[in-house]
């Protein structure tokens, strides 16, 4: 009998962490199911790339996390094709970073939209599902802004990945025993956005940052990557209700 992979849904996983995921546990024998809010064209060489690389399937699918139909119809989709999702991994998200006093409503509402409700949302609908097979993983992405990083400039960010935090902990115990809820809680990792706003302080934000990290470098999409990794595959079996940190050793000195 052929055995049937195992199915992986990322999030947000056209670039950065998200990409370097779905590469990961493709390398590892997973199918991969690359999401995309905007940015299709950068998701579908991300899938060129990994079947190029691995003897897996790969689904590119778009989806507004924002509306609860888009949500419905990604894992109806998904469901379509594969018939089971075994680990999913809650990385899309976004970022406003302005001064607090300019700050409004509305950025709240997008940010926790995208970064609260959103995968709220998408854990009832694939949680039931596992809940079903009686088997699954789902990872969070989060931050360590939300632990001690903390920046008013990234208020409603930090805010949010607060919120998930507690919802690691309250779904731990909603979906136990059959599905471990985890969080990795990254610091500084060397994005393409991260990359970008380095190059125009012409390398003296990551030069600056670096000093209050005790590896004294920013990390790697990859090395985020294997943390997610692990906490998905059977090594993890008996972590649940967790969240590590992935910053180096980061300190406010």
């Amino acid at each position: 009998m052929e055995k049937i992979q195992k199915v992986a849904l990322i999030t947000g996983s056209n670039r950065g962490i998200g990409k370097a995921v779905a590469i990961q546990l493709a390398g590892c024998g997973y199918s991969v199911v690359i999401h995309y809010f905007q940015g299709k064209h950068e998701a579908i060489k991300v899938a060129d790339e990994i079947k190029k690389r691995f003897a897996v399937d790969v689904m590119v699918v778009g989806a507004d996390l924002k509306k609860e139909t888009d949500i419905h119809k990604m894992v109806e989709k998904v469901m379509e094709k594969f018939g089971q999702i075994d680990v999913l991994v809650h990385n899309a998200a976004v970022e406003i970073n302005s001064d607090f006093w300019d700050k409004t409503v509305d950025d709240f509402k997008l940010t926790f939209d995208v970064n609260v409700f959103g995968p709220f949302l998408l854990s009832k609908i694939v949680g039931k599902i596992m809940m079903e097979n009686k088997k699954g993983k789902m990872i969070f992405v989060t931050s360590n802004n939300a632990i001690d990083q903390n920046d008013p400039i990234t208020l409603e960010y930090d805010a949010s990945k607060a919120v998930l935090h507690s919802m690691i902990k309250n779904l731990s115990i909603q979906f136990a025993p059959w599905i471990a809820i985890n969080g990795v809680a990254p610091g500084w990792i060397s994005t393409e956005k991260v990359e970008k706003i380095n190059q125009e302080l012409q390398g003296k934000f990551e030069e600056e940052e670096s000093k209050r990290i005790l590896l004294g470098r920013f990390g790697k999409p990859e090395e985020v990557a294997s943390v997610i990794s692990f906490l998905a595959s059977e090594e993890s079996s008996y972590i649940n209700g967790e969240i590590i940190r992935v910053d180096g050793g980061v300190r406010n000195v």
